[in-house]
């Protein structure tokens, strides 16, 4: 998958408040759409960090994706 790691929940908060403010949202405090994209935890991987998805938007804001290899969770 593509998309943007971060180390911190700080960072990725931070990337989240880059594209929101550059996509204009929230247009209100009660608008519907409230943000453009959030943030997962890649909690399997060894160590753990966070990431975005990419998105072309998104990459307009945050520049290049990077490869992520993400550890899930086998369900039997």
């Amino acid at each position: 998958m593509k998309g943007y790691k971060f180390t911190t929940e700080e960072a990725a908060q931070s990337a989240i408040a880059s594209i929101n403010l550059a996509a204009g949202i929230p247009k209100s405090p009660d608008a519907t759409t409230q943000t453009w994209t959030s943030y997962n935890v890649a909690e399997f991987n060894s160590p753990q960090f966070y990431y975005i998805g990419h998105d072309e938007f998104t990459e307009s804001v945050l520049g290049n994706p990077e490869e992520l290899n993400l550890i899930q969770e086998i369900i039997d």
